[in-house]
């Protein structure tokens, strides 16, 4: 294997790696990129490799590209070898390593790992540790350890390689199970071998990757644990020593198995409790972090013995706090937190009722801890940037603050929302008698400690009981009254938010808060503007009762404010003001949804003039946040009337539905503004139901002319709402009614063929899910007429052509869709088995002439469908569409198995040769036959996936294109 060959060889690939590297045209880089990437599945790729790897004047990413192709080839491609040039390649990969034993540790790290999955496959290769100890020598201790390290994790991922799962097995046993006792005598000798072998970190990676196999009771109990523990002091050891001892300390999570290794190893980690506070003087911040993440891991893993035993592990729960305390620079504090969540879940439990007892004190301080850590740098004068300018530091610390937000919340479970927010209080009312005089309105001194308790009160909210009589009814007067300070002030308001559900119950608070609200409004700085917005939408939506009386007066704010707001903060005040005219009296609702919506709607049909004519996005933009204000009004707005009433709300859409059409009509080539139009008419279907018939004709003109003028997806979104809430046997329809429903969703589906006819699959994704989701509702209702109309075989024509997509969402709709197709051709289809049309539920079952209809479908289509699965499932589909898409092709097995099995046979013979193994297909075929006459379904699927996956692996794009397995265009006349 290491024979040499002219050096031009390899000349065409050292110019196209210098073209990746170099400062050239992109189209010159992707020519590189194909050639290399072809080189490295091609069979000549095993000598050029060795070629590369054995020149001393290789450059050493050269040498990098051909380790890491070698290791692709052993991988995949080793059946391009004759079997018995194995231990040839083997001997080979050996003297590489030998070569490489210094370094570079890249390249040699591939070249272990290429040894590694060698042994995996090689079969015949029983004595694998000996034979590379005994090739490499005693002398390349680095170069052994890594091939021992990284033995462990290939075998792991074994399923990437091409051996049955007995094989796998059976070589798993024997590499690791076997092995591992002898891999363990030889770690502990190697400690021990030199002055400089316990400081070595490739040590510690080794005994952490073989943790997989060997007990750590073995080698807690062996002179392993001194070596660990004592190389923490050492700099180069420290980050390998560290993920070592947390390798160990999850290996004893199941602590009623581990408590002897527990009992050995607990007194050796709070040995290391003396370290935080030296290491948090001494500024060394990984050190500090390593520290801190093995306190945080050993609680994790004890986290039950904690629990049980709160006075003989409160030692540990102390130090995991202090890691918290003494983090100035709060880099390592986050790696306590699930700790802290783990404890809070347990010593919840009734059970462990004395532990939440006594670790009381320890939440307690936690609090404290967590409220100094919210508070914001404190930086050199009064306008001096916070974080210096640095925008991601800032950022960072904003999504800091919401997690420890979260461990807040955790500490109210622990020792009762009241005492929680007494600290925050406590804290408020502290800054208040020591600053508060001093505060003006140009400064506000140490604001930082003020802003810090509101933020906690407002991450608390959520946890406080609108019963809460001790804290809020003194803190929320306080909070009213803060100084005007940008942050302070929408802080103020963020934390009144979250108390709307408390202030609902305690209306002599409201006003005083609604109006400091109302007055975030007219602050200067954007970011209080939207706060206050936000904060009315949750008091409008909590507080509507209190506030019904006041619908006329809040009128006048709504129009005042609305304009100067930004999008997002219109829809929040919308929405709040929604909910406060959704409380009115039955006969006032049209009045007050007139009252709001017809300035809006006035303000639409001007931006929709101004739009008409503009050449930019942005007044289009502003049409549509017009028309979802409007959707929003009619979401929150359901009055409560019989089916013999009339329905004030829909007496009102019956007014803007023309308003709404015409600017449907106008705007054809707008998304954005079409696909608020058909949400607004999706929910007057939505929330009105029944109620809208008589808005009905006019709304299913709309969406057919619509989806046929645009070709928008919407409209179909849209007609999907209408199928569902009028389909056959829905309360208060008739069956004149339901069957106008279907004729109208099959002009619809008759139009989506004729824009597929016309336009490629690729350009239209989002129009191929809003069909596919419409059909799988149309299956559920009207399965009878799709199922048995001429219409349904085009249908399922344009799925196929559908798969050729590399999108997942209209993908999983296809095949969703198509599973739930394929199931009517069974006895047991994806539908209710209830029919509810009567009093009796009668199990109703799937009729035999709508089976034979869709094994009629699939022995017309299976073919071409198959062919599109497998070679979606083999090329181009994502990773999350696999399942849906080995379950369709179980549903063709179950539904024509002989058929399907000749269809599949037939697609493989049709791959690029080459492509696959030798046998490989035979193999396959023979074993879904077998599963197949079994009825074994489920393992058929596995068999499919299974080789799908492998064949992927190894191809990861067709190598000389899809050839016979080209998709062909969809074509429909009618």
């Amino acid at each position: 294997m290491a024979s040499r060959r002219n050096s031009s060889n390899v000349e065409p690939i050292l110019a196209a790696l210098a073209t990746m590297q170099a400062n050239v045209e992109r189209s010159q880089k992707s020519q590189a990129h194909d050639y290399l990437e072809k080189f490295q599945k091609s069979p000549e790729a095993w000598k050029e490799t060795h070629v590369l790897l054995s020149s001393p004047n290789t450059v050493a990413e050269a040498k990098l590209f051909a380790a890491t192709t070698l290791k692709g080839k052993i991988t995949y491609d080793l059946d391009q070898l004759p079997r018995e040039s194995l231990p040839s390649l083997r001997d080979s990969i050996l003297n590489l390593l030998i070569s490489y034993r210094e370094g570079p540790r890249p390249v040699r790290t591939q070249l272990c790992v290429c040894l590694a999955n060698l042994a995996i496959q090689m079969l015949e290769w029983k004595d694998v540790l000996s034979h590379v100890g005994s090739a490499i020598g005693d002398s390349a201790g680095d170069c052994i350890l890594e091939f021992l390290k990284v033995l462990p994790e290939e075998v792991t991922e074994g399923r990437k390689i091409n051996l049955t799962e007995d094989e796998l097995a059976n070589r798993t046993k024997e590499l690791l199970e076997d092995n591992a006792s002898q891999v363990l005598t030889l770690l502990v000798q190697y400690s021990s071998s030199s002055a400089t072998a316990g400081s070595n970190p490739r040590l510690y990676e080794c005994i952490s990757s073989w943790l997989r196999e060997i007990p750590a009771a073995d080698v807690v109990n062996s002179p392993l644990l001194d070596a660990i523990i004592g190389s923490l002091s050492n700099e180069d050891s420290f980050d390998a020593s560290v993920d070592c001892i947390c390798t160990i300390l999850r290996d004893t999570r199941e602590v009623d198995e581990s408590m002897e290794v527990i009992q050995i190893i607990y007194p050796r980690i709070m040995s290391l409790r003396t370290k935080i506070g030296q290491v948090a003087d001494s500024g060394d911040l990984e050190t500090y972090k390593g520290i801190a993440r093995i306190f945080a891991e050993a609680g994790e893993a004890w986290v039950v013995m904690i629990a049980r035993l709160p006075a003989e592990f409160n030692g540990l729960v102390e130090s995991v706090l202090e890691c918290c305390g003494r983090d100035q620079d709060r880099d390592a504090i986050a790696l306590t937190f699930l700790f802290w969540f783990e404890l809070k879940q347990i010593i919840t439990l009734e059970k462990y009722k004395q532990a939440r007892i006594h670790y009381a004190g320890v939440f307690g301080k936690l609090i404290d801890i967590m409220i100094k850590h919210l508070e914001y740098p404190n930086p050199d004068g009064d306008n001096a940037d916070l974080f210096d300018g640095d925008r991601e530091q800032e950022e960072k610390f904003r999504e800091f603050r919401h997690q420890m937000g979260d461990v807040l919340k955790d500490c109210c479970d622990v020792i009762t929302v009241t005492e929680c927010l007494g600290k925050s209080f406590n804290l408020i009312q502290r800054w208040i008698t020591t600053y508060g005089s001093q505060a003006t309105s140009a400064s506000v001194p140490h604001w930082q400690e003020l802003e810090a308790p509101l933020f906690s009160m407002r991450a608390m909210g959520r946890m406080v009981s609108p019963e809460e009589s001790v804290v809020l009814r003194q803190v929320i007067p306080l909070i009213v009254q803060i100084p005007d300070h940008e942050k302070l002030r929408f802080q103020a308001i963020m934390a009144l938010a979250r108390y709307t559900a408390w202030t609902a119950h305690h209306p002599e608070f409201l006003q005083p808060q609604l109006k400091f609200i109302i007055a975030g409004f007219s602050h200067s700085s954007k970011e209080v503007v939207r706060a206050a917005a936000l904060a009315f939408k949750f008091f409008g939506t909590d507080c509507r009762k209190l506030l019904e009386s006041n619908v006329t007066e809040l009128h006048s704010f709504y129009e005042s404010v609305l304009d100067g707001l930004p999008p997002m903060s219109q829809e929040e005040i919308t929405e709040g003001v929604a909910c406060i005219i959704s409380i009115q009296q039955t006969n006032k609702i049209y009045e007050a949804f007139k009252l709001y919506c017809d300035p809006v709607i006035k303000r639409l049909m001007s931006r929709a003039n101004e739009a008409r004519d503009a050449r930019d996005d942005v007044s289009k933009l502003a049409v549509a946040d017009y028309v979802q204000l409007l959707t929003i009004f009619v979401q929150n707005i359901q009055p409560d009337v019989s089916p013999q009433e009339e329905n004030p709300a829909v007496k009102y859409c019956q007014e803007i539905l023309p308003v709404l059409s015409t600017i449907a009509e106008n705007f054809t080539d707008s998304t954005p503004i079409l696909e608020r139009v058909c949400r607004c008419w999706r929910y007057m279907v939505l929330s009105y139901r029944t109620a809208i018939l008589p808005l009905l004709p006019t709304l299913a003109q709309q969406l057919a002319s619509g989806f046929e003028n645009s070709r928008q997806g919407c409209f179909l979104w849209a007609t999907d709402s209408v199928l569902r809430e009028f389909a056959e046997g829905a309360e208060f329809v008739d069956p004149s009614t339901s069957q106008a429903i279907y004729n109208f969703f099959e002009q619809q589906a008759l139009a989506f063929l004729r824009i597929m006819n016309d336009l490629p699959a690729e350009e239209l994704p989002d129009v191929i899910e809003d069909f596919f989701r419409l059909l799988i509702d149309a299956l559920i209702y009207y399965h009878q007429q799709l199922l048995l109309s001429p219409v349904c075989q085009h249908i399922l024509s344009a799925s196929i052509s559908a798969l050729t997509l590399q999108q997942e969402l209209p993908l999983k709709a296809t095949l969703h869709f198509l599973r739930d197709l394929l199931s009517y051709g069974t006895d047991h289809p994806n539908s209710s088995n209830f029919d509810y049309r009567d009093d009796t539920q009668a199990l109703r079952g799937n009729p035999l002439h709508i089976q034979q209809a869709v094994k009629a479908l699939v022995v017309a289509q299976g073919e071409p469908l198959v062919q599109r699965i497998l070679t979606g499932m083999m090329f181009s589909f994502p990773p999350d569409c696999f399942y849906d898409a080995s379950g369709v092709l179980l549903s063709l097995f179950e539904v024509v198995p002989m058929e399907t099995g000749s269809w599949l046979k037939g697609t493989i013979s049709m791959l690029p040769a080459g492509s696959i193994r030798m046998g490989e297909a035979d193999r396959l075929m023979n074993a879904v036959g077998t599963k197949v006459q079994a009825g074994d379904f489920r393992k058929v699927r596995v068999l499919l996936q299974d080789f799908t996956t492998s064949y992927r692996r190894r191809n990861v794009a067709p190598r000389e294109g899809l050839g016979r397995l080209e998709a062909t265009r969809f074509r429909f006349n009618g």
